[in-house]
């Protein structure tokens, strides 16, 4: 590696580090409202908030690279335009395939680095967010598990839970069970109950103490009103031996290389796309950085700024597309880059030097326009 290699290196690394720093304060913060609503809702735990915001973010940071390196190009770039550094790097005869050429020592490592996060940490990651959501939506098991003035469900909605409030560890008060499991809806009220696990089946059991029973479905006339001293709701635990349904953004990598699914192959090529995204966005960042303080950046930052949004939109309506079935499977979902590589290079021909040669020669009223003066 040479100076102006090391350079390079050192100048993109460190507005980098920047970078990835500044997203990573805003998606935490993000996340960790959403995590924080997800608390006030009883839908998670207050002691598995750090652990469930770490998943999260280990989730996400494999997306966070790509644009944060695309952004710090394009800032060490323009720094180095503005001081004129870029001037003498082309006055000593070096071109801009050196420039790529420094990048590209921090491009390889960066993208094996969004490589691994990519497709061995984020699905690990989604499957222990998986886990913990499976987990927090069977805390009926647990009496810490319960808020008062909350609604929980069990069974996929078909049994429907109320407690007004707690007392002790065990006791419940104010009452409301709606189920549906049956062929008839069943509603039991109470004043008092208890809250307790069966140690032999593992099923969560609901102990009402004096109260009433509805049984009958909206809009019919033959409704059962009743009372009773005791009554014992019990909810079966999910069988251990039956794996819950998983997410496939929280399936293995190896397994998803053996499916012949196009909505696997989507999802395959997403986590591929971003490792990929890293040598793309930096062949597009170079010639959108300026070269010299003299020429005009605003129509380059423009283009930079719609290149980052329409590179990563682009990108969801592709994969959109692939699992939908309206591209065909050979074309796959990663087009959009080679798409983008395309639009930006042929919008910026039009400034290059031999394009403004051509006008100054073939049409001398266009050559003498700003837009087609040498800088």
């Amino acid at each position: 590696m040479r100076i102006i290699d090391r350079y390079l290196f050192f100048e993109v690394a460190k507005v980098l580090a920047g970078i990835v720093g500044v997203l990573l304060l805003i998606t935490l913060s993000m996340l960790l409202l959403r995590t924080l609503e997800e608390v006030n809702l009883g839908a998670l735990n207050t002691d598995l908030v750090l652990r469930f915001l770490g998943f999260q973010v280990l989730r996400d940071l494999a997306s966070l690279l790509p644009p944060a390196f695309f952004l710090a190009v394009l800032v060490a770039l323009g720094r180095m335009a503005r001081d004129s550094e870029l001037i003498a790097v082309a006055a000593s005869g070096m071109g801009p395939w050196r420039i790529y050429r420094g990048l590209a020592f921090l491009a390889v490592p960066l993208a094996v680095l969004t490589a691994w996060l990519a497709l061995d940490v984020q699905p690990w990651a989604s499957a222990q967010i998986q886990r913990i959501r499976l987990q927090q939506s069977e805390q009926v098991s647990q009496i810490a598990g319960l808020q008062a003035g909350r609604f929980y469900q069990q069974e996929d909605g078909r049994v429907t839970l109320f407690v007004g409030q707690l007392d002790g560890d065990r006791q419940l008060r104010n009452l409301f069970i709606q189920d549906r499991r049956g062929a008839v809806i069943r509603t039991v009220l109470s004043d008092t109950g208890l809250h307790q696990l069966d140690p032999q089946s593992g099923d969560h059991q609901i102990v009402l103490l004096s109260g009433r029973r509805y049984d009958g479905n909206p809009g019919a006339a033959d409704y059962t009103i009743g009372s009773f001293d005791r009554y014992l709701l019990r909810v079966p635990a999910r069988d251990p031996a039956t794996p819950a349904s998983r997410k496939r953004s929280s399936r293995p990598t190896a397994e998803l290389l053996q499916s012949s699914e196009l909505a696997d192959r989507a999802e395959l090529e997403h986590r591929m796309g971003g490792p990929i995204a890293i040598f793309c966005l930096a062949l597009v960042a170079v010639p959108l950085s300026a070269t010299s303080p003299r020429q005009r950046a605003t129509g380059r930052m423009v283009l930079a700024f719609l290149t980052y949004f329409g590179f990563f939109n682009l990108q969801r309506v592709a994969e959109a597309w692939m699992e939908a079935g309206v591209t065909p499977a050979w074309l796959g979902s990663l087009w959009y880059q080679v798409l983008i590589l395309a639009l930006v290079y042929g919008v910026l021909l039009f400034d290059s030097y031999w394009v403004r040669r051509l006008v100054r020669h073939w049409v001398p009223a266009l050559g003498r326009a700003p837009w087609a003066t040498a800088p």
